[in-house]
């Protein structure tokens, strides 16, 4: 199959598209009673009088989940095929994209992380673009409100913000308008959102959204390891592919090298923001899935023997299906 996905095939969508539903077979299988999307936190910000989540059914949530991870995995795979990431165009990107969107089963839901992936697919196009233009302060201004957009919708995007100046550390040459545009960008929006709060009296209420940020950062973290079994064919392939990349790092092209060192930085402010979200909850790594995404897809674009990579494919696929049914 990974031969298959190598090349820009159109009949690839199909089997893209299989794959979707394979991966949710088990959820389909077993539906759960009722899902928490995790909704109510951005009802709160906007002020909307609800006690309440949203209220799907759980298979109209688990199947508009569906519908919106391959639409990002297609949008993915155009960045990564526009701008040449992998050195040879394909659906390997979007492949991975929808492997590493399935491996825990509350990473099938509809919640706030997976609909921020949308604006993290911007945040990487706009950055990309902005590596080949004299001048980024409109786009970085750009990728301040996105951020502040994203900071609404779920919280711990805040910690993007960081992101977006270690990009221009890495991409860009300094430019203080550059650097001071981006802040200017979210303080827009969190300017009218002030605004807002006022005319309704909540003020007070405003000033709480921030509190997270005086959250201490969990040294003790409790993990229960045969939860998480299911990662060790991924990992294990993440690994080869930063060996692989690490064996043609300075024979790549400087974009490339760049985009790879930029989606390192992604993962770890992806993974260590889990901290400012109060009722942490597994799905927030998904904000974790473009740059794994990315390192798998590099992995299997350069591998070299075919029963090898092809085996451990079906390993993964085994994998994330057969742990949804324990």
């Amino acid at each position: 199959m990974i031969q298959q996905f190598r090349n820009l095939n159109f009949i690839n969508l199909v089997f893209l598209f299989v794959t979707l539903l394979t991966l949710r077979f088990g959820i389909y299988m077993n539906l759960p009673v009722g899902i928490n999307t995790g909704f109510a936190a951005l009802f709160y910000r906007l002020l909307w009088q609800t006690s309440k989540d949203i209220i799907l059914s759980p298979v109209l949530n688990i199947t508009i989940a569906a519908i919106v991870v391959f639409a990002q995995a297609l949008l993915f795979n155009k960045i990564i095929n526009n701008h040449n990431i992998l050195g040879k165009n394909g659906f390997l990107p979007a492949l991975f994209f929808i492997i590493a969107s399935s491996v825990f089963t509350p990473f099938l839901f509809l919640s706030p992380p997976l609909l921020c992936n949308f604006l993290l697919l911007y945040v990487l196009h706009k950055i990309l673009l902005a590596y080949k233009i004299p001048n980024a302060t409109s786009s970085m201004f750009d990728l301040g409100l996105i951020i502040a957009l994203g900071t609404l919708a779920y919280f711990p995007f805040i910690l993007f913000l960081l992101f977006l100046w270690i990009v221009l550390i890495v991409l860009r040459p300094f430019n203080w308008r550059e650097w001071l545009s981006v802040i200017i960008g979210y303080l827009t929006l969190v300017f009218f959102l002030g605004v807002y709060y006022y005319w309704n009296g909540r003020l007070l209420d405003f000033y709480e959204i921030w509190r997270p940020l005086s959250n201490a950062f969990p040294f003790n973290i409790r993990i229960q390891i045969k939860d998480y079994i299911v990662l060790l064919p991924i990992t294990i392939c993440v690994l080869l592919g930063v060996g692989s990349m690490r064996q043609n790092f300075f024979r790549s092209f400087i974009l490339v090298r760049k985009t790879f060192q930029l989606l390192f930085f992604l993962f770890v402010i992806a993974a260590g923001s889990f901290y400012l979200k109060t009722d942490f909850r597994i799905n927030h790594f998904l904000l974790c899935v473009i740059p794994v995404a990315a390192i798998l897809a590099y992995y299997f674009a350069n591998a070299k023997i075919r029963w090898i990579y092809e085996s451990l494919f079906v390993v993964i696929i085994s994998f994330v299906v057969y742990f949804q049914f324990i």
